[in-house]
């Protein structure tokens, strides 16, 4: 069992090795060549670039590898599950998880003081792109995106700090660390543990087993991001615990937090085009989330679909039961599954032209099961993780 004491303390701390890359970095004036070099540094096998600074060269070295503890049988599971799945893990990460992100004062505070309110896509965009790369099949090997992917999260978290640091708007006696690793920890909880409830809120079927590796490859990821391993509960039962007396305990109100919400779901209700369906995102929403962060964050109510919402939860818990015997039931759940990250993915970039990059294996699978929400698999040979540029944040952070 995790010390609660021990995570506490994680609020006064940050990440010393991306964070000493950032002092250097900021104080030679070399951020903006660094960024150039590493938006072309996208697959775990590439070699780290050569015209670096020492100091970053050091730091893509000392973080480049998984953990000696990783499993890999369970990361190959993790991936089969996210095959049956992961268009309704996108969901649940859409509706409810971003929602409880917001439930979260500190969190949502540092998300206005960098990114701003209004910026709900470039959030959503980042986190669902994360996951893909984290759910790919050798995610953690020579074929897969996520290794660059965690070293330059680390970087940016690393820029908030110092720039929030820096700012004058935040007290660190008080507030604790930016981005402290207590954060990351809530924050990989509720991706994890809170996804697989909100799944069985919506009536999706997930064995114990398959929430236990899915809770897993987050493990190992969160490892990777810096979070001191001993903080990392080492079953889903003790993540369970943590999450309830860390994550839950912290939910409160806040004007950032209600603000950020309001936009989030404006962003998703582009999914439904006309009157007709308005109501029917905040109703998933109070579907999933806890009645009371629903109230805080002003979720907004609308009996009639918050009706229509537990009816089809329950329409899809006997779809899901059927699945293995039904081919229509089958049918129905994926063309769900679609709509929701289709949806996701034309509305994530607020109007742009780009779109988020599903990992060639998640989409040559999804594609021969006729459910691929962002078109037909790439060329051949095309290994690309992100290649859209990267907006920069409202308050001027390196983006790497």
């Amino acid at each position: 069992m995790v010390d609660i004491s021990l995570v506490e303390a994680l609020k006064f701390q940050g990440d010393p090795l991306a964070d000493a890359v950032i002092a250097d970095l900021t104080a030679t004036g070399r951020v903006g060549a660094v960024n150039e070099v590493l938006a072309h540094f996208r697959a775990n096998d590439q070699p780290v670039p050569e015209d670096l600074p020492e100091s970053v060269r050091t730091y893509l070295v000392a973080t480049g590898n998984p953990p000696e503890w990783v499993d890999l049988d369970r990361i190959t599971r993790a991936y089969e599950f996210f095959v049956d799945d992961g268009v309704h893990v996108a969901a649940v990460l859409s509706f409810a998880a971003m929602v409880n992100c917001y439930a979260q004062p500190r969190p949502s505070r540092v998300l206005a003081l960098t990114h701003g309110l209004n910026q709900p896509h470039r959030r959503l965009s980042e986190t669902s792109q994360f996951v893909m790369n984290m759910m790919g099949c050798d995610a953690f090997g020579s074929g897969g995106a996520l290794v660059p992917t965690i070293q330059k999260t680390r970087l940016i978290h690393a820029a908030v700090r110092h720039f929030i640091t820096r700012s004058g708007k935040w007290d660190v006696r008080a507030d604790g660390v930016p981005v402290c690793q207590q954060d990351m920890v809530g924050s990989l909880l509720i991706f994890s543990v809170q996804v697989v409830e909100g799944m069985r809120r919506l009536g999706i079927s997930v064995t114990e087993a398959e929430a236990e590796d899915y809770y897993y490859v987050w493990r190992v990821t969160g490892a990777m991001l810096g979070i001191p391993v001993q903080a990392l509960p080492e079953t889903l039962t003790e993540a369970r615990e943590l999450n309830s007396a860390l994550v839950e305990t912290s939910y409160g109100p806040s004007p950032e937090g209600v603000q950020l919400t309001a936009h989030l779901l404006g962003l998703y209700e582009k999914l439904f085009p006309g009157k007709m369906f308005d109501g029917i995102v905040a109703a998933l929403v109070r579907q999933i989330v806890d009645e009371r962060v629903a109230d805080w964050l002003q979720v907004p109510h609308s009996r009639g679909w918050q009706r229509a919402a537990r009816i089809g939860t329950r329409v899809l818990g006997a779809l899901e039961r059927a699945e293995d015997d039904s081919a229509i039931a089958t049918k129905i759940l994926d063309r769900a599954g679609e709509l929701l990250l289709g949806g996701s993915v034309r509305t994530l970039t607020d109007g742009q032209s780009t779109t988020l990059n599903i990992p060639a294996d998640l989409r040559e699978r999804w594609h021969a099961n006729g459910l691929c929400p962002a078109g037909p698999p790439p060329v051949q040979g095309d290994r690309r993780t992100d290649a859209r540029p990267r907006p920069e944040p409202v308050a001027g952070p390196p983006t790497f």
